[in-house]
């Protein structure tokens, strides 16, 4: 992909309602002469480039022959212009992961000047040190479990001792790979600027990095955030692994403990356990999953300790020992102190906004008590010329929704747009194996909004493909809303549940209820038909039906 040096245009078009009219003004405007044809049917807006020799009026004409109204027609480089003349920029990210690169696409599609500060790798957390390597190496040690424990009579297989160095190193390969393509390579693609070194704001309109002071119509905060380190006596002395170093072992610990339990804690901690390492897993809360429905975070702390893992919950680390051997954790829990040796301590208690040396407070934007950037629901902050975006606003910690956020900030920042975040439905899926996913709100969170609801938990043997695949350990729980039988919320347990949960993220965004969920088609021997198997739960027992039957 390149961008072409042909002049950048935008035509506001009337009549646009679904993606499909997106398509057909596309494909009008494409057909006339256009070139890199971009439509949002919600802004009502089309950008494109127009080589020299193809004019206004044959455009025109072909939208409306599409059947839309086209309207007013600019020069899209009328606001790098101004950009040019008054500040560097019109757009100046601090940081480069999914919310910032998201936010300079469209900013640099809008025909925008679009600014990069980075002091570290491009790229962020998700490709360098986080989803893409974790969930690459999560693969790896999945496929060796299943090989040496797999239920199939007649299926002999084996797994040789694990080689953790050249599984790192394939996975380092592949971050550098889509690092490259999806990162590095876009910033000649869309022409915007990356200025290396730490960024810090002088004052509510400039940012200073190394020796040059940057000003920008619009600035964009997007740095991301960090692992926490808990104040636990003789942890620092002893030394700890976070998220990022655990991926960078290349030799298995004997024995670890992992100190919190949620996504993080348990994908890795599961992971050394899959390569051979005795895991001790140990949080404050009463499960692992402690924001997960209990149902579904019990039978998965069950199912750690079945596959050979400790689980010490609640439970509180107040001191770390080193010794010529190991480290001793003293644990503190209701069944009074325990004393646990390890090799390696493994902390996954959360991860902290980076916004400690960005000189906020000199640029007039207000951070809550955890040092998160606070923003409206526009993602303004309490300066008018900087937004924020992705996890330094403290919100989810997902990097799809930091991308959400980084595109819509810049949308209402710089292009017209007025949206608001709307996170209704929001999907988190934990890759274990089985996986645990969810969706929308949880039975006790529907509960504090005051809501009546009706609920299921059903057992995934009662799942047809659970039983074809010899693997019923997992649950389906669904949340509803009593009387309109409206679904809220989702979790599953199973095999592939990442990717049965988008069929419920429609459902509650849409508002279908639990009666339309059970009457939807839904293909046979797949883990998706427990959304329905579970919905129809809620006026059927389910064990008294055939296969497939409605």
């Amino acid at each position: 992909m390149s961008r072409s040096a042909d002049p950048r245009f935008t035509l506001e078009v009337a009549g646009m309602t679904c993606d499909d009219c997106a398509q057909h003004v596309a494909e009008a405007l494409t057909g006339a002469g256009a070139r890199e044809v971009a439509v949002d049917w919600r802004a009502g807006r089309a950008r494109f480039s127009r080589p020299d020799g193809v004019f206004e009026q044959p455009l025109r004409a072909a939208v409306e022959a599409a059947g839309y109204r086209p309207g007013a027609l600019a020069h899209a480089g009328a606001a790098a212009s101004q950009a040019a003349s008054g500040t560097d920029f019109d757009l100046l990210v601090v940081g480069s992961g999914s919310a910032a690169f998201a936010a300079a696409i469209r900013a640099a599609e809008g025909g925008l000047r679009v600014g990069m500060v980075e002091q570290g790798t491009l790229g962020g957390t998700c490709v360098n040190v986080g989803c893409v390597p974790s969930k690459a190496l999560l693969r790896a040690t999945e496929t060796l479990w299943v090989a040496g424990h797999h239920p199939f009579a007649g299926a002999p297989t084996s797994a040789a001792a694990p080689d953790l160095g050249a599984m790192v190193s394939q996975k380092d390969g592949l971050v550098a790979e889509l690092r490259s393509a999806k990162y590095q390579g876009l910033v000649a693609d869309y022409g915007f600027e990356v200025v290396s070194g730490h960024g810090r704001f002088t004052g509510p309109g400039e940012l200073r990095v190394a020796e040059r002071t940057l000003t920008a119509r619009t600035f964009l905060v997007a740095t991301g955030a960090s692992p926490i380190v808990p104040p636990i006596k003789g942890l620092e002395e002893g030394g700890f692994l976070t998220s990022t170093t655990a991926l960078q072992l290349t030799a298995v610990p004997a024995r670890l403990a992992v100190i919190g339990s949620s996504a993080i804690g348990l994908e890795l901690g599961q992971l050394f356990l899959h390569l051979g390492a005795q895991v001790t897993f140990i949080d404050v809360a009463e499960r692992v999953a402690p924001l997960e429905e209990p149902e579904v975070a019990a039978r998965l702390g069950q199912l750690l300790q079945e596959e050979g893992a400790r689980v010490l919950a609640p439970a509180e680390v107040v001191e770390v020992v080193s010794g010529p051997t190991g480290r001793v954790l003293r644990v503190h829990s209701a069944a009074g102190e325990e004393k646990v040796e390890v090799d390696s301590i493994l902390v996954a208690v959360g991860r902290s906004p980076n916004t400690v040396g960005l000189g906020l407070e000199l640029a007039g934007v207000e951070v809550d008590r955890r040092g998160a950037v606070m923003v409206d629901s526009h993602l303004r902050t309490s300066n008018p010329q900087v937004f924020a975006a992705g996890d330094v606003t403290g919100g989810p910690q997902f990097v799809y929704v930091a991308a959400y956020q980084g595109q819509l900030a810049v949308g209402n920042a710089l292009l017209g747009d007025d949206r608001e975040v709307d996170l209704l439905g929001l999907p988190r899926v934990t890759f274990t194996s089985p996986q645990l996913a969810s969706a929308g709100l949880t039975e006790a969170e529907a509960r504090a909004e005051g809501m009546e609801v009706a609920i299921t938990v059903m057992p995934l043997a009662a799942v047809p493909r659970a039983l074809v695949n010899r693997d019923t350990r997992g649950l389906v729980k669904l949340v509803a809303e009593s009387g309109s039988g409206r679904l809220l919320g989702a979790t599953v347990l199973a095999d592939g549940a990442g990717d049965v949960i988008s069929a419920a993220v429609l459902a509650i965004r849409h508002g279908i209820t639990t009666s339309e969920l059970a009457a939807t088609l839904h293909p046979y021997l797949t883990m998706a038909e427990g959304l329905k198997l579970a919905a129809q739960t809620f006026t059927r027992d389910v064990g008294r039906l055939s296969c497939c039957a409605a």
